[in-house]
């Protein structure tokens, strides 16, 4: 584990390049939260991300951000950005404050259902697998209508928005079209549906930029901030 001194120049070098990709893309940094991703490094990661004065940490394991929540600064938020299997959608909702990864109708029932049994309304984000990555989890683009309308009639959950990671790729082109489709179907189905869904979580460490000037308004990054990932648990 890098040091906190280490990790606070590398968060005020990654905010600068936020704050430079807004200037380029003539938005406000205000208007892009950087979520520090914690998955596969100690506890001790989260209480950094407290310490600096970020609010939110992500996490891609139920079990692996289970244990490092009993560890760590009460003021964070948990958000869960990897794949939720139906299995583990009570424990989901019961300790993370925002779930990005809905990608099924099935997954919303279990979500919703489990939401309700604990009197919470959970907030969500649809995962859309913008650049047909067959590698990549995320709903196909063409059920992102019938996805959206299904969240929005749970009653438990509450949809903020829409979620995406772009395929890996040489060519910044396949990033920068997966955004901007990200965008457009955002658009497109918060005019056909009158909701706001005003979060597009979109862009990590080698591709914020893109993601940024395509309107991200959140980007996942860990491996900048942490340096490369430890194996923690099983």
């Amino acid at each position: 584990m890098i040091s906190f001194e280490d990790f606070k120049a590398n968060t005020d070098d990654v905010l600068a390049r936020i704050a430079q990709a807004c200037l380029v893309a003539g938005r406000s940094p205000d208007e892009v939260q950087l979520l520090a991703v914690t998955k596969t490094h100690p506890a001790e990661a989260a209480e950094y991300v407290a310490r600096y004065g970020l609010k939110a940490v992500g996490e891609n394991r139920v079990q692996e951000a289970i244990d490092k929540k009993a560890l760590s600064p009460t003021s964070l938020r948990w958000e869960l950005i990897g794949h939720l299997q139906s299995n583990k959608a009570k424990l989901a909702a019961e300790h993370f404050d925002r779930i990005q990864s809905i990608d099924s109708a099935k997954l919303l029932t279990f979500l919703d259902r489990a939401a309700s049994e604990r009197g919470r309304s959970l907030t969500v984000l649809l995962q859309i697998n913008a650049g047909r990555d067959p590698a990549k989890f995320g709903a196909e683009i063409e059920d992102t209508p019938r996805l959206l309308e299904a969240a929005l009639a749970c009653k438990s959950l509450r949809v903020e928005g829409l979620m995406t990671i772009a395929p890996l790729s040489d060519d910044p082109a396949v990033a920068q079209r997966t955004f901007a489709t990200l965008r457009e179907l955002r658009d497109s189905y918060a005019a056909q549906f009158g909701v706001p869904l005003r979060e597009l979580s979109m862009g990590m460490t080698g591709d914020l930029a893109a993601a940024i000037a395509a309107g991200s308004t959140q980007v996942r990054v860990g491996t900048a901030l942490f340096g490369q990932r430890s194996l923690v648990g099983p």
